[in-house]
């Protein structure tokens, strides 16, 4: 029997069907998709590279945004998890610097890692990331080399689950399982994916959602020192008090909205340069009231609305936080509530004018079936994308319906936890 034939049959082993039920979630139609899933992607490999011996499995999970809507960029508090979604990759080491990489729905790549520089014509593509994560790893000692890789996600593009995050995080993975020992710390992949993100491919993303997906799980993050996170896990079991995490991607599209991202974090250190201050960070919203005739005469009024949900947002999140530890769910819903009122109104990220209004909408149908029972909020950057929901079990059906009759029957994603970030599988 050869290795390729060998894997697949072990995907039928109690051991494999217990690693997959704990990255995906209890229920045999949840099981034999993912079997189904992983037997396509290995017969993929082996079909395009030929028969590895030596071929391996690698995940990274997306990520949910529950607290801290764009706060990391300013050093502040987040309340993020891991989701049963991610980005998987069959993967077999090479004797050169050459990539081969073939993920399912894009073009295959071809590339040599000789060359680790920037290289700007790969500014915005998979090229970039991968170069970009390969520098990384090298800059902080570890072995690089070539592989081929056959690639597929459930993590969608333009779902607001950060794909991006996921496929930086399992690339990070692919490096640490062929040529080191799959040990790196969740924290430097995170880092890594992040600078990869902002100096290869081009986006300015502070460190929510690489950390998220490395860390796995439940976490609260505290980027007050970026170079040092606090990461502290969480737990808490959503579905045993009766909500599932629903997001709902209403299809807006996030091309040509670079400008309008970056606008937050530049605004908002417009308003911390006025207190000399590289971040907000450490701004008090009494110091900001004091100092307002000056602001206004300095920074535009968006600015000051901006910084205002900063300031509130930042202080939200551990009080989130003590909700899930005592086990005060209402206090928690109503924390999630306000969190999605003030990026709304303060924030101004639901939309970016007045030709796509479906966020507005998404939260507006929310509000209308889930008032007093559930909570609502804008999801990840804003301005096009997704909404995450708490909805009561007993509503996840007829909520579902509403959405998906609005925005289309894969519109929405009910999520499991995932608790673990990158993670190698492994078929023996």
């Amino acid at each position: 029997m050869n290795h390729t034939e060998e894997m697949i049959r072990n995907l039928e082993t109690e051991k494999t069907e217990q690693l997959l039920t704990w990255l995906y979630g209890a229920g045999e139609d949840v099981l034999e998709k993912q079997k189904a899933r992983y037997e396509a992607l290995i017969r993929r490999h082996a079909e395009i590279f030929g028969e590895k011996p030596d071929l391996q499995l690698v995940s990274a999970p997306g990520r949910t945004e529950i607290g801290g809507n764009h706060t990391d960029h300013n050093n502040g508090r987040v309340l993020a998890a891991a989701v049963n979604l991610d980005a998987l990759c069959a993967v077999s080491p090479r004797k050169d610097m050459t990539v081969r990489f073939h993920s399912e729905g894009y073009d295959p790549i071809e590339m040599d890692l000789s060359d680790l520089s920037v290289h700007p014509e790969e500014e915005g593509t998979t090229k970039a990331l991968i170069r970009g994560v390969a520098a990384g790893m090298q800059q902080n000692g570890y072995s690089i080399g070539g592989f081929d890789a056959a690639v597929t996600s459930t993590v969608a593009g333009g779902s607001g689950l950060s794909s991006s995050a996921a496929l930086e995080v399992m690339l990070t993975g692919v490096f640490d399982s062929l040529y080191n020992h799959f040990d790196m710390p969740y924290v430097l992949r995170a880092q890594i994916s992040q600078m990869a993100e902002n100096k290869y491919f081009g986006k300015p993303s502070g460190l929510l959602d690489q950390m998220a997906s490395a860390a796995g799980g439940l976490v609260t993050v505290d980027f007050r020192d970026t170079n040092k996170p606090e990461v502290e896990p969480i737990s808490y079991d959503f579905a045993r008090r009766g909500y599932a995490l629903v997001v709902v991607a209403t299809g807006g599209s996030h091309a040509n909205l670079t400008d309008q991202y970056a606008a937050i974090p530049a605004e908002m250190k417009q308003v911390a340069s006025c207190f000399g201050k590289q971040v907000l960070r450490g701004v008090t919203a009494e110091q900001l009231t004091a100092a307002l005739t000056m602001l206004r005469q300095t920074v535009s009024d968006r600015a000051i609305m901006r910084a205002v949900h900063f300031i509130q947002e930042n202080d939200r999140v551990p009080e989130q936080v003590s909700a899930l530890k005592e086990d005060r769910i209402d206090d928690f819903l109503q924390l999630i509530i306000d969190s999605g009122r003030s990026s709304y109104m303060y924030l101004q990220n639901v939309f970016a004018d007045n030709r796509d209004q479906s966020l507005s909408l998404a939260l507006c149908l929310a509000e209308m079936l889930l008032k007093g029972r559930g909570a609502w909020r804008i999801h990840g950057g804003g301005f096009a994308g997704t909404t995450l929901n708490f909805v009561p079990a007993d509503l996840v059906e007829s909520f579902v319906d509403v959405m998906s009759r609005a925005f289309g029957e894969k519109s929405c994603f009910v999520l499991n936890i995932r608790p673990v970030g990158a993670a190698r599988i492994e078929l023996n």
